[in-house]
């Protein structure tokens, strides 16, 4: 192909409408044609990166290989096309003042005076094509965040109106998302909203090649005739995004409105090959047609907003359709954990998962949560933080150390299990300073995580966190038991521990829900499932 083509995917009316969803869709359909494709993520706010957002704000937020922490839309675009992402493919406002104002202080602009026009929208157009000017793909999907009309997302909006004209006609288009709501008390479905919302893109200079109409109930052809016409655009570029079961459903939805078809003929593109579908369908009838179900306790406490553990959640549905059964979640806010209602909270789960976090709220909880699974022979997998507590919980209560804890809860703790990397110590800004993206970790021979990731030894897996295994006490945690069966050759760090006599107990310094896709759905998660339906069934 001579030229990476470009499409944008705006939003209008409200947030959380799923750009991402959409854009992971017609990326994976485009895939699966055989284009080469892959998605970048604009975001208006002006932190450098989520890294130091609490999810109650942002959700997750998804770390990437070469150690980026972005938003939790990458993972989506990750699971949907199982092709890796990096720093290229998110971008924030706070990124983009940062290098015009460094560039600004190194005199690189000649001492012009630096603007949002064309300093800013430069900047911007620049990060857009960097993925394109790679050579690695035919096809660049940028999904510009927030919603037209906000005033974060003006430089964006001229950026791409600048870049379409700049790349010509068939090399960019717009493909601008919006809300057709449904009034019950009318009884029928309303157009307004889209129109002003087009109306609003058109006033920033940006005519909306396809319009993708998200809607809870179905729209009819005069409804889509009425939109095409007051927006402006061909019939058969108004798409419905209707309602579905499942976030996985929207490819084959986009699939049956034409999105691909209609896309590729936008873009001057062939669209003569059938899209590839099979291994995607097949997942989704192991799905939604699973021959049993499994209950499994996540213990966190950012429970009340899902969306902070969603590769996790994405990871169990990976897992369970492996294993064909339905993962069913027990969601446990490890701050109401007490020693009262400890048994009734765990009763009936076939699995516990210890999530990830920091700080020291809701900890106690956690670990009463990782007894429970230790001497009830619960299957147990503790991640990142929960790893650590599968730690402090087996210094305190099988080697008698009673007050084991890590120094990010108790600086002052005469049992530091968990402490702080020394390189970590000095250490004051928060942002980008953990241990971060993947690391090698060479697995123990014969252990338990060697059998489950395939009888590999060495893996790689993504990190995000300061704290470590505190190597002081490891030949004593082994000598009562605990195994470290993971190992990071170059530092010496205990990334994995496992229990031999438990029928199933890993703890793991990693994230690996990060890397869990429809197409290699993570080897942990299905190991977990796998024993929770073995111990369900015993």
């Amino acid at each position: 192909m001579s030229q990476t083509k470009y499409i944008f995917v705006t939003g209008g009316v409200t947030s959380s409408l799923g750009k991402g969803i959409i854009a992971a869709s017609l990326a994976k359909l485009l895939q699966a044609r055989g284009y080469k494709t892959t998605i970048q993520k604009l975001d208006p706010y002006i932190n450098v990166d989520p890294g130091t957002l609490n999810p109650y704000e942002h959700g997750e937020c998804y770390v990437t290989d070469d150690g980026a922490e972005t938003d939790l839309d990458l993972g989506h675009y990750e699971r949907f096309l199982n092709v890796r992402t990096s720093q290229a493919n998110n971008v924030t406002t706070g990124r983009i003042y940062q290098s015009v104002i460094d560039k600004e202080r190194r005199g690189e602009f000649l001492g012009k005076t630096v603007q949002v026009v064309p300093h800013i929208t430069n900047e911007i157009k620049e990060r857009i094509q960097i993925l394109g000017k790679s050579g690695e793909y035919d096809i660049v999907i940028t999904e510009i965040g927030g919603t037209v009309g906000d005033i974060e997302s003006l430089p964006y909006i001229e950026a791409v109106r600048q870049l379409l004209w700049e790349l010509g006609d068939t090399n960019g288009i717009v493909i601008h998302l919006t809300l057709v709501p449904y009034l019950s008390a009318a009884g029928e479905l309303k157009t307004k909203p889209t129109q002003h919302s087009v109306k609003t893109l058109m006033e920033s200079g940006i005519k909306a090649d396809i319009l993708v109409c998200r809607t809870e109930h179905e729209i009819s052809d005069d409804i889509k005739d009425k939109i095409a016409l007051f927006c402006n655009v061909k019939r058969d570029a108004v798409i419905q995004s209707i309602d579905a079961s499942t976030i996985y459903d929207v490819p084959i939805l986009m699939q049956e409105e034409g999105l691909d078809t209609v896309t590729l003929r936008k873009l001057g593109l062939p669209d003569n090959v059938v899209p590839d579908l099979t291994n995607w369908n097949e997942f989704l009838d192991k799905h939604k047609n699973p021959k049993d179900e499994v209950n499994i306790g996540l213990i966190g406490k950012y429970v009340e907003l899902q969306d902070s553990y969603k590769s996790i959640l994405e990871a169990f549905i990976h897992a369970g359709a492996v294993n064909e059964v339905r993962v069913k979640i027990k969601w446990i806010h490890s701050e109401h954990i007490t020693d009262r209602n400890l048994v009734n909270k765990m009763k009936d789960l076939d699995g516990i998962l210890v999530a990830p976090g920091f700080g020291e709220r809701g900890i106690e909880g956690k670990v009463k949560a990782v007894k429970y699974a230790r001497e009830q022979n619960i299957p147990f997998l503790g991640i990142c933080l929960g790893m650590q507590m599968a730690v402090i919980e087996f210094g305190r209560n099988a080697l008698g150390l009673v007050d084991a804890n890590s120094t990010e809860m108790d600086a002052d703790t005469p049992n530091p299990v968990i402490s702080l990397m020394e390189e970590q110590k000095t250490i004051t800004n928060k942002g980008g300073t953990m241990r971060l993206g993947a690391w090698d970790c060479d697995l123990k021979d014969g252990s338990l995580v060697q059998k489950v990731y395939g009888g590999e030894k060495t893996i790689s897996e993504r990190h995000r966190h300061r704290y470590e295994f505190n190597n002081q006490y490891k030949e004593t945690m082994e000598k009562a038991g605990l195994v470290a069966s993971g190992v990071n050759k170059k530092t010496g760090l205990v990334e994995i521990v496992e229990l031999p006599t438990h029928p199933w107990f890993i703890g793991v310094q990693y994230h690996p829900e990060y890397k869990s896709t429809v197409a290699n759905p993570h080897p942990l998660f299905v190991g977990f499932v796998k024993a929770a339906l073995e111990h369900k069934l015993k």
